[in-house]
């Protein structure tokens, strides 16, 4: 049975104006068979070489990155972040490539001896033919390829399938690949809705993928189901605590940028900070302060902070969550209502205080611009609530030295945490992190793990003796 178009809604003027045809489970299993076929000679290459293909890639991106950037302006509702998009994956592909060589170098190590004589051990790397990449929609180009670019330069063939809620930067990237004839059989981007990515897992033999909790849950049983290794990163509801050492203003202005870039809808995002008492009054009068100078960027893209919820549904969960608080007794200092604006849903930055961990705005996972805020007695009690979640992404720690942070730090139940900064994570990729909680499971993307995981590790072990014959398990008696 064919599936018909999808209506795509514009997060600027809520309307329908761009459609996809889902991808059919004929054409996926037929496509996924030719991109194992291909993969073959694509791992035979040398890693080098693998390299300078993707170097290509990396030209024709930038190439066509005026068309990839307008169609992300047109499928998220911001620009300048499209354009960072476009940029920083030109830069994931030159980084790989430069970086990889000396990764798998380092992972096959040298031939080593082991407690048998005249025995020893090499380690071949041998790649997953193809993994499937379920990306997601907030941020569309560089969530579709960060898992991609490493299972590329590790030599597998890779099929994604983005959000159906922000497709319309696949057509120029297509053609951006096109340009690059090595890579046509072996990385494709397909259209698709829920049902595409869930008929994807059965095809591929690695599924990496971003996106909710609850569909990473189902993506995970899938995955297990079919046998294969899955990467899942998945929601968060980020801590932040500001230490009395902390400098209030210069901490307000950390937690405002980490909390609403992107409207707030980005995983690392703080969602939830905690202030020392001796501090929490002059860090609000700054915190609103700074929030209420902070403009939408409506009706001119071009101007402004912050743009639309890119889904509108998710603006219908964050009303939600506030009115929830204000019910349980929160008090909303500025924002706090959701805008249509030209059929697009807004919010301006939310600053809410008087919070306890019975509300829905303290417990679940917000994406949206909004800062819950509470004071805390000692440090013992601000890592206890920071650590009451049953996520685990990522937090920070602001204090007066870096050595202070780093010793609350480290007590937090979070795969990573940013010192005297927020949400750092969305920019270093060198150090591995594990995702805490429902956060996520598997590998680490980030560090040398990022490519690393799409390999499947082969014992090599040489006998440089003689073998032993059966006469040496021979019944002697004894």
């Amino acid at each position: 049975m064919g599936k018909t178009a999808m209506k795509i809604i514009n997060p600027r003027t809520g309307k329908a104006d761009y459609e996809i045809t889902p991808i059919k489970d004929d054409a996926l299993k037929s496509l996924t068979q030719k991109m194992r076929d291909a993969q073959y000679n694509w791992a035979a290459r040398k890693v080098e070489e693998r390299g300078a293909i993707l170097e290509k890639l990396a030209l024709s991106i930038e190439k066509h990155g005026g068309d990839i950037a307008a169609a992300l302006t047109l499928d998220t509702g911001r620009r300048k972040i499209s354009v960072i998009e476009v940029d920083g994956t030109a830069k994931l592909l030159r980084r790989w490539a430069a970086n990889a060589p000396e990764i798998i170098a380092a992972a096959k190590g040298r031939e080593n001896p082991t407690s048998v004589p005249n025995i020893s051990t090499k380690t071949a790397l041998r790649p997953y033919a193809l993994i499937g990449v379920i990306s997601p929609w907030n941020f569309p180009l560089t969530l579709a390829l960060i898992d991609a670019v490493p299972a590329l330069m590790a030599g597998c063939a890779v099929i994604i399938k983005p959000s159906e809620i922000t497709p319309r930067f696949i057509a120029p990237l297509l053609t951006a690949i096109e340009d690059v004839p090595e890579l046509r059989d072996i990385l494709c981007v397909v259209e698709g809705d829920g049902q595409s990515g869930a008929a994807m897992i059965k095809y591929v033999d690695y599924i990496a993928f971003t996106g909710s909790v609850a569909t990473g849950q189902k993506v995970g049983m899938a995955a297990a189901e079919a046998f294969i290794p899955a990467s899942l990163e998945l929601g968060g509801k980020d801590p932040m605590i500001i230490l009395a050492s902390a400098d209030p203003k210069k901490a307000a202005s950390i937690a405002l940028r980490a909390s609403i870039v992107n409207s707030g809808q980005a995983c690392q995002s703080i969602e939830r900070v905690y202030v020392a008492k001796e501090i929490i009054a002059p860090f609000m009068d700054a915190l609103i302060a700074q929030a209420e100078a902070v403009e939408l960027n409506y009706p001119d893209i071009n101007k402004g902070h912050i743009g639309p919820f890119i889904f509108g549904k998710q603006g219908d969960i964050v009303q939600a969550q506030l009115d929830d608080a204000v019910k349980k007794g929160a008090e909303i200092y500025c924002g706090g209502t959701v805008e249509t604006l030209g059929g697009g849903k807004y919010l301006r930055p939310t600053i809410i205080g008087n919070i306890s961990s019975q509300m829905d705005i303290v417990a679940e996972e917000t994406f949206g611009p909004v800062i819950p805020v509470r004071a805390f007695d000692n440090i013992d009690e601000a890592v206890m609530m920071a650590n009451h979640s049953k996520y685990g992404l990522s937090g920070a720690v602001i204090a007066g030295s870096l050595d202070e942070a780093e010793a609350v730090g480290r007590r937090l139940n979070v795969g990573g945490v940013s010192l005297n900064d927020g949400s750092l994570t969305s920019m270093i990729w060198e150090a591995e992190k594990s995702s805490f909680g429902l956060s996520g499971i598997g590998a680490s993307r980030m560090g040398d793990s990022g490519i690393l995981r799409f390999f499947r590790r082969q014992a090599i072990i040489l006998q440089g003796g003689e073998a032993a014959p059966i006469a040496a398990f021979a019944e002697n008696g004894t």
